[in-house]
């Protein structure tokens, strides 16, 4: 069946295929995404003495990838609605292999840089595309429970494992193999998916460029103002423009959104109160778990001597509790609500930044880090699952790519502007402070555990606000999604209450 008029709503998807299969794979394709936004950071000093970069520009290397995917993942998400979400799958993956490619063979700073924004274009493109692929092919309720129980599981394994492998590849083969790795990947993603997927679409209806080039632009502008805000400050001149320039763009949006018949993001989605409440959250969440992972990194590193590859390998527990906090999860969501399971995993993961807080110089992994490491796993395989499945409860098939493009945007902005905000406390007048501990190595450790500690600390808070927003959370629990309308009728019945 076809959609023949604009504005219908689009057939489902085929169940012609193996759902496994189709789970497999873009649990593959994801998993590529997400390792691909921590892998490089154990390799910065490799890279940075390869090919000669500057302290102030290796920062780029992180940032031209992250701020072009952070900025164009509702475009994303949109295109795969419009043309084919498999389709667009495929042009992500092969931008993603291709950049991939030109990254691990550059010679230079300023191709590197480029090749590192060209796949986080392609990885806007994969990320929305496979997780509404994941939506229209699993039905709401306990099928996509336990897909997404997977899904939230890899994507927290994927995080750390993007530290392991990263130390592993820089001190074996060389740092080139970090973005060699995900070549042959790519191409036999691109050359299996018309085997192993079905083709889906949302509504066919006229994109939005004006849109899609001002919420782009703004999002863009944010992400680098606060990649830049942890280097020069908040009113600097090189951030605090960009941060007008995006909020301007941003009120832009709305005004354009408010006047078109076929807008971006139709504003009528966020009437689901599950959706709103779950992006908030995530924006909050995010921050605290990207502070940990950059802030712990270097504790482990700088305070307590180790390794990159002993670093990498702390954080196999903590992805262990990720994968097995994700599974039990996906079972709970079933038999209670997302809300108890989400408080649950926001707990535990305060607590885990509560404990760090208080590890001192001279912390022992066993009995210090380990144990926090642990429940923090734990509590993001809590977290992530019902944060998915409360984005995506009540939305119509029409709608997923819209629903996935969001709540990935909310991880994005949520990882920069933790990380800006508790870079800006933690390491406020830290050369002073360095210099003040005249050059004694006890009294450097001291003084950076301090300085990690505020970092913890504001992790905790940004915990605890995604915490506080959780209870704003009605007891839903996942239903069959309707075919062609914008909320399901318990999804609006707790939205007008």
């Amino acid at each position: 069946m076809s959609t023949s008029s604009a504005g219908a709503p689009a057939p489902a998807v085929t169940t012609a295929k193996s759902p496994g299969l189709i789970l497999a794979f873009l649990c593959v394709a994801q998993f590529m995404v997400f390792l691909d936004v921590s892998i490089v950071n154990v390799a910065l000093p490799s890279l940075q003495k390869g090919l000669g970069i500057s302290a102030a520009d290796l920062t780029y290397v992180v940032t031209a990838y992250g701020t072009i995917l952070g900025g164009c993942l509702l475009m994303g998400s949109r295109l795969a609605d419009k043309y084919g979400r498999r389709r667009i799958l495929q042009v992500g993956l092969a931008l993603f292999g291709l950049a991939s490619l030109v990254g691990g063979a550059s010679q230079d700073a300023v191709l590197l840089f480029v090749s590192r924004g060209v796949q986080g274009f392609g990885a806007a493109l994969i990320a929305p595309a496979a997780l509404s692929l994941l939506t229209v092919t699993f039905a709401e309720g306990e099928a996509r429970n336990k897909a997404l129980g997977i899904w939230g599981g890899l994507a927290g394994i994927a995080s750390i494992a993007g530290v392991v492998f990263g130390g592993l590849l820089t001190e074996g083969p060389g740092w080139r193999w970090i973005f060699f790795i995900n070549v042959p990947i790519a191409a036999a993603a691109v050359l299996l998916a018309p085997r192993v997927l079905p083709e889906s679409r949302g509504e066919r209806r006229p994109f939005d460029i004006p849109g899609a080039i001002v919420i782009t632009s703004s999002l863009m502008l944010l992400i680098y103002s606060l990649d830049e805000a942890i280097t020069y400050g908040w009113s600097s001149a090189r951030v605090l423009p960009t941060l007008i320039a995006s909020g301007v763009l941003l009120i832009a949006f709305i005004v354009i959104e408010q006047r078109r018949r076929d807008p971006l993001v139709p504003f009528a989605i966020f009437r689901a109160p599950t959706l709103r409440t779950a992006n908030m959250a995530t924006v909050f969440f995010l921050g605290g778990v990207v502070s940990l992972f950059y802030f712990a990194s270097l504790y482990m590193q700088q305070v307590l001597g180790y390794s990159p590859i002993k670093t990498g390998m702390a954080y196999v527990p903590q992805a262990l509790m990720a994968g097995v906090g994700a599974g039990v999860a996906s079972q709970l969501v079933t038999k209670t609500a997302a809300k108890p399971v989400l408080l649950t995993g926001l707990f535990l993961c305060s607590l885990s930044l509560f404990l760090l807080s208080r590890a001192g110089s001279d912390a022992s992994y066993l009995t210090d880090v380990l144990p926090a490491f642990m429940i923090f796993g734990l509590g993001m395989g809590f977290s992530f699952v019902p944060l998915q499945i409360a984005a995506q409860i009540g939305i119509s098939e029409k709608q997923a790519g819209v629903a996935a493009g969001l709540i990935n945007t909310s991880q994005e902005l949520g990882g920069a502007l933790g990380l800006a905000v508790a870079a800006t406390i933690a390491l406020h007048d830290l050369p002073q402070k360095i210099a003040a501990a005249g050059g004694n190595p006890t009294r450097i450790a001291d003084t950076l555990t301090d300085v990690f500690h505020h970092a913890f600390q504001v992790g905790y808070c940004l915990m605890l606000v995604a915490l506080a927003l959780s209870l704003l959370l009605p007891m839903l629990k996942a239903q069959p999604a309707p075919a062609s309308g914008e909320l399901s009728s318990e999804a609006a019945g707790a939205n007008a209450g």
